[in-house]
């Protein structure tokens, strides 16, 4: 349940009860209508701003108005007390009762508390990751990865249909270059001294290995063919070795995609996706043929002085129409663009999301453009962008070339500080702002380090179980009757206060949803986790607000109900962030 909106439904109901609104019954719209925690947790549980949205349309005072919206609430059993505040926010004090219900609910099913259904089974297409194949995967690749996963576990925990895509960017010149600098690889296998690797192709000790299957499969017969024979062998190897190695990169970050697309099969049977995908497109009015002026500064690989055929990309929100066949009849890059968004609009996803480097900023008009031109403004196309990881080493910049000789992979990190502490920590900033990843900071057992903070709070809620077990024998956490612990259950402050912010879950997992942002979670985690903590210490300084109290086992167990609530919502939160929630800190 989600408390706010039960509340914005309750301040909506009263609303109907006024005669002011039932004169403009269907003049007014309560679509901003909020109810949220309010700044100052001490002026109350939850405030409105209805009085203050709805005041104008209805030529009121907003204090009156929220007085009369108070009258219609006064008589409801779950409020305790109502204020008004500045010029007419509403804050209501919730009774105890309302907070015991909160907490019932949680602990009667403690894995799907958070889960809320906005998406109502919508079908969405998460693309995320997507790096060329073509070499190890490294740390600039790591944070979207991160990004990508998790929002797509936060979508599904939200009610969407859920589909984790990688599009494997396996035609065109770069695979091509992969290959010869297998072939190298392979005739070095052979006892061929290869030298310096030529300038263009890839230099990475990565592909080695793949050259020493090569020559195990093949011996020396690839050496006797012409390169137009051996290279579509090659590259075949090639392609598969290297979606061998990402995936194996993927699996230390606990990331598994559904689907695996690859780009060559829309240039199966004579490029036939792409033909239909602009056949479809002239179809609708998109497409024409012309010359597109040079643009400002450096030229594009694409652009051409001659007449080609266009996308009329600029009828449809892009800055500039786009190339879709070149005067010579090749198609672009772009073209293959566009048969892979039709390819996804019918498979049926309404709306397709886009996990991109901060240098892929360049692509985003044009890529909503396609999707406007496809799917006749049907289908929304959203595109998050990943600012850049610097890493650090108390805080000195990190250079490091283990297995790459050239870049920092992906490997390099996990292995060296976890997976938990890479995942946790590629959220805690919003993806587009910048990350600074500090190897020290990310391992230290502190405050300051968020990922062992929040998982040392769950970790502590199950220590906290297994105190009550030394206390009372017969106590086990997955199956003593918290729903009956709590019925008389009489809270203090603080243990309100952790309801309270218990109670924020169900909101938060919506508003992260909706806005598309899985850092939401991770901050609300540490939060909670934050409250728990402090619980804990004033227990330590206060006995009477222990958890586990030998001399009142009624009150122990109904603290125990509250405790295995926080773990629960703590659990389900790392879930979304792909983050281990330990029993114990090791």
């Amino acid at each position: 349940m989600n408390l706010f909106r039960d509340f914005e439904e309750r301040v909506i109901d009263a609303l109907h009860k006024l005669d002011a609104i039932s004169e403009k019954a269907g003049d007014i719209s309560f679509s901003r209508i909020k109810a949220e925690p309010p700044r100052d947790p001490s002026h109350g549980d939850v405030a409105t701003n209805a009085a203050m949205v709805l005041a104008k349309p209805l030529s009121t005072n907003p204090r009156a108005l929220a007085e009369q919206i108070c009258e219609q609430l006064k008589d409801d059993p779950d409020i305790e007390s109502l204020s008004i505040a500045g010029p007419g926010f509403i804050n209501m004090k919730l009774s105890s009762a309302y907070w015991r219900g909160v907490l019932r609910g949680i602990v009667e099913a403690p894995d799907d508390y958070g889960r809320v259904n906005v998406g109502e089974s919508e079908k969405i297409n998460v693309e995320y990751v997507s790096a060329n194949p073509t070499g190890p995967m490294h740390v600039g690749h790591c944070r979207g990865a991160v990004v990508g996963d998790s929002l797509a576990s936060l979508l599904q925990f939200a009610g969407y249909d859920v589909v984790r895509e990688y599009y494997i960017n396996d035609a065109g010149s770069q695979i091509d270059t992969l290959a010869r600098s297998l072939y190298l690889r392979y005739r070095e296998a052979l006892g061929e001294d290869i030298g310096e690797i030529p300038a263009g192709l890839y230099p990475g000790d990565y592909l080695a290995p793949v050259g020493r299957k090569l020559a195990e499969e093949f011996g020396r017969d690839l050496m006797a063919l012409p390169e137009a024979q051996w290279l579509p062998v090659v590259k075949d190897r090639a392609i598969d070795a290297m979606m061998d190695m990402i995936r194996d990169d993927l699996d230390a970050l606990n990331i598994h995609h559904d689907v695996f697309f690859s780009e060559r099969t829309l240039h199966d049977n004579g490029d036939k996706a792409i033909r239909e995908a602009i056949n479809d497109l002239t179809f609708k009015g998109h497409v024409y043929e012309g010359k597109l002026p040079p643009p400002k500064g450096q030229l594009p690989e694409d652009w051409e002085d001659r007449e080609q055929t266009l996308f009329k990309s600029t009828e449809v929100g892009d800055d500039i129409d786009r190339p879709l066949i070149k005067s010579d009849g090749s198609y672009t890059y772009f073209a293959a663009d566009v048969a892979y968004f039709r390819d996804k609009y019918e498979r049926g996803f309404s709306e397709m999301i886009y996990v991109l480097g901060a240098d892929h900023g360049g692509y985003v008009k044009r890529l909503e453009a396609v999707a406007k031109a496809v799917s006749g403004g049907k289908s929304k196309l959203t595109v998050l962008l990943c600012q850049l990881v610097k890493l650090f080493r108390d805080g000195e910049p990190v250079r490091m070339s283990k297995r790459s000789g050239e870049f920092v992979t992906l490997r390099d990190v996990v292995d060296e500080v976890g997976r938990d502490p890479v995942r946790f920590m590629m959220l805690y900033r919003k993806n587009t702002e910048p990350l600074d990843f500090d190897f020290a900071k990310v391992t230290e057992q502190s405050k300051d380090n968020p990922v062992f903070y929040v998982q040392y709070a769950h970790a502590r809620c199950h220590s906290v179980f297994r105190q009550a077990q030394e206390a009372f024998p017969e106590f086990e956490p997955d199956s003593f009757d918290a729903v009956g612990a709590i019925r008389a259950f009489e809270m203090d402050q603080t243990e309100l206060q952790l309801v309270a912010k218990l109670a924020e879950f169900p909101r938060v997992v919506e508003s992260a949803a909706l806005a598309h942002e899985p850092h939401r979670v991770a901050f609300y985690l540490y939060d909670l986790a934050s409250a728990f903590h402090q619980h804990w210490n004033k227990g330590k300084e206060n006995p009477e607000l222990r958890f586990v109290n030998h001399e009142n086992p009624q009150l122990s167990m109904a603290r125990l109900a509250l405790v295995s609530a926080v773990a629960a919502t703590l659990k389900s939160g790392l879930g979304i962030t792909g983050t281990q929630a330990p029993l114990e800190m090791r």
